[in-house]
């Protein structure tokens, strides 16, 4: 789960990190008396929105007068913000953040996040922060600086000193940068993160150093730890069709293809997604109905696929396990019923019950297809998908 940079920096500024001044309005006047509040004659106003690259796209403005002000709040609010993280279909904006002006001499890239290679968090600084540090990482990767941290002894002072040092931060901003990574460092473990990500931290003018901004990405397995960070999830922020899966506990990822797909098992969705593409076709979505999946969960899975127009064809892909095969079968018959299916549908299934799940399946009228292996599914599926018997 993600939250908004507002949010972010009220979890920073509980740890003693150093973030500007800012407060959220959802309208232009709210912004304006936002300004006012926090005085000064300098303020910058960004979208709020789950996606990096705000900058390019129009979503972050440097004013200088309440009109200004009141004129950019009023531009992001009730737009579709299109970054290069969002799609072209973009994100709702709703909310914007006004926050103080703030003098940078300098802007540093900081992050920490899992290495899954290595299985330790890794911190990750580079002196060239800002809005083109992707560019940055895929061009001159040696600017990259990185520390990994061994999960018994914690973040030690020296490897935060040496990023300081590689930085080219010197005198007090080294202790300055000492206290804030340990800082962000135990945010890290006590919220359960799988990424927080400073961009940019900044060297003021005075030679502070200040979050301007600030990403938080929470591991929804351990939501449940922390409902008071589960009470600030954005739904508007969340594809559609993933926020009516996780409402039935099944695991949804959106993809660009013609061919959805209905797998039980991470691993084996991830292999049937293979075979699709090594057989020429393109897979819609990811979806894992889980190992103790019912026949209610299984037509629900099938109503969300079926619900977007790209789809051409389906492949149901089951390895009856834990999981009874005869159970998806009469998932797959009521939801093709219930539903009006229109597309082909191909039907694989392997384990628990399969022979009776097969007969279900013959027996039903319906217009499926039954495949004999994996392999055969995704030829079968891939040319049904391109309009081949």
């Amino acid at each position: 789960m993600n939250l908004h940079e507002y949010q972010a920096k009220d979890v920073f500024r509980s740890y003693g990190i150093p973030v500007p001044a800012g407060k959220v309005a959802a309208s232009a006047e709210e912004a304006a008396g936002a300004a006012r509040s926090l005085g000064g004659s300098v303020w910058v106003v960004k979208a709020q929105v789950h996606a990096g690259g705000r900058g390019k796209a129009g979503g972050v403005k440097l004013v200088r007068d309440a009109d200004a002000l009141r004129a950019a709040a009023a531009d992001m609010l009730g737009r579709r913000l299109v970054t290069q993280q969002t799609g072209p279909e973009g994100l709702p904006v709703e909310k914007v953040y006004v926050e103080a002006g703030s003098e940078i001499a300098r802007e540093i890239y900081l992050s920490l996040t899992l290495n899954r290679e290595r299985g330790r968090i890794a911190l990750i600084a580079s002196a060239s922060g800002g809005m083109d540090i992707e560019e940055v990482a895929h061009k001159t990767p040696d600017k990259i600086l990185t520390a990994t941290i061994h999960p018994a002894a914690g973040l030690q002072a020296h490897q935060a000193r040496e990023l300081a040092f590689g930085l080219g931060l010197a005198g007090p901003q080294v202790a300055e940068f000492t206290a804030l990574t340990a800082a962000l460092y135990r945010l890290y473990l006590d919220k359960d993160l799988s990424l927080l990500e400073v961009n940019p931290l900044i060297v003021t003018k005075a030679g502070k150093l200040m979050a301007l901004d600030a990403k938080i990405n929470i591991d929804a397995n351990a939501l449940f730890r922390h409902p008071e960070l589960a009470q600030l999830r954005d739904a508007s922020q969340e594809d559609p069709m993933e926020r009516r899966a996780s409402e039935h506990d099944l695991n949804y990822v959106s993809l660009d293809g013609n061919i959805a797909c209905m797998v039980n098992g991470a691993g084996l969705a991830m292999a049937t997604m293979d075979l699709i593409k090594l057989h020429g076709g393109e897979p819609a979505n990811f979806l894992d109905v889980g190992g103790g999946a019912t026949s209610e969960r299984v037509t629900a899975a099938f109503e969300l696929i079926l619900s977007n127009s790209r789809v051409r064809a389906v492949l149901v892909n089951i390895f009856g396990g834990i999981v009874r095969c005869d159970l998806i079968a009469d998932g797959v018959i009521n939801a093709v019923k219930k539903v009006g299916v229109k597309v082909p549908v191909v039907v694989r299934l392997e384990g628990t019950n399969a022979d009776k799940a097969r007969a279900l399946l013959a027996q039903s009228g319906l217009k499926i297809t039954a495949a004999t292996d994996l392999t055969d599914a995704a030829r079968k599926v891939v040319g049904l998908a391109k309009g081949k018997a």
